[in-house]
């Protein structure tokens, strides 16, 4: 029987040593150039999902139509954010900012938009709209530190 280890310890020393290593590193950093935040992008997708469905989970669409309409309309805006940030991440990442204004408005518009919501309607805007401030705030700083170097 082979011994197996050897054989993946070979392999990892030869690639290492290969002479065009820095090279492929090199083209490796610049097409992943931009990219510091590749992981905020589905948490970003998911709250804009949550955000659309989020009057049917919580059962107020009879009570706050308007939140409804408003609710699902935020929540696509945020979506396609977040489609835009994982497909054209250079062009789309200095709308973060406007993530971040996004979710202010969430926070505020369950007074502004709803009509005497309850507890459970105004708690989940609240959540949903720190998440965005918070997730526009960690894409935004990824932009600007990407554009510094």
């Amino acid at each position: 029987m082979s011994n197996v280890s050897d054989a993946r310890s070979d392999i990892r020393s030869d690639l290492s040593g290969h002479p065009d290593a820095s090279e492929m590193r090199a083209r490796y950093d610049k097409m992943m150039g931009g990219r510091d935040v590749a992981l905020v992008d589905a948490p970003v997708f998911l709250v804009g999902l949550y955000c659309a469905v989020s009057p049917w989970v919580l059962h107020f669409t009879a009570s706050q139509p308007a939140l409804v309409t408003h609710n699902l309309v935020m929540g696509i805006a945020i979506a396609v954010l977040a489609l835009g940030f994982t497909a054209m991440p250079e062009r789309m990442y200095g709308l973060s900012w406007a993530m971040c204004a996004i979710g202010a408005w969430i926070i505020v518009s369950t007074w502004v938009v709803g009509s005497s919501p309850d507890a459970g309607v105004v708690l989940n805007n609240i959540i949903v709209g720190g998440l965005t401030v918070l997730l526009g705030l960690v894409c935004a700083g990824a932009a600007m530190r990407s554009t510094r170097t």
